[in-house]
């Protein structure tokens, strides 16, 4: 109750500071638009500036080279999936064969 009481009596004061002070309140708006304005345009700038910079950093090409090691495991990889491969070839041979007789 104490915090809605010294709510509408501070919204009162200001009513009336506002009313009364109206001229030194245009005069401090004249004086803080143009550094809001100005300090927001270069937050803006320097913002779009460096999602600018990340966007030209994601475009480059990454240049990984595999390591000896990993060329070995894909090249053993192949070779395997290879083999198993000619095992199916050779397991379908045989069904049609058998399917033949």
């Amino acid at each position: 109750m104490k915090v809605l009481i010294g709510g509408v009596v501070a919204a009162v004061l200001g009513l009336i500071g506002l009313i009364s002070w109206w001229e030194p309140f245009l005069i401090l708006l004249q004086g803080g638009i143009p550094i809001l304005l100005l300090l927001g345009g270069a937050l803006a700038i320097y913002v779009g500036f460096d999602e600018m910079r990340d966007q030209m950093k994601s475009k480059e090409p990454e240049k990984a080279t595999p390591s000896a090691a990993e060329l070995a495991a894909a090249k053993e990889e192949a070779e395997k999936a290879k083999a198993e491969a000619e095992r199916y070839k050779a397991e379908l041979e045989k069904a049609k064969a058998a399917k033949k007789k």
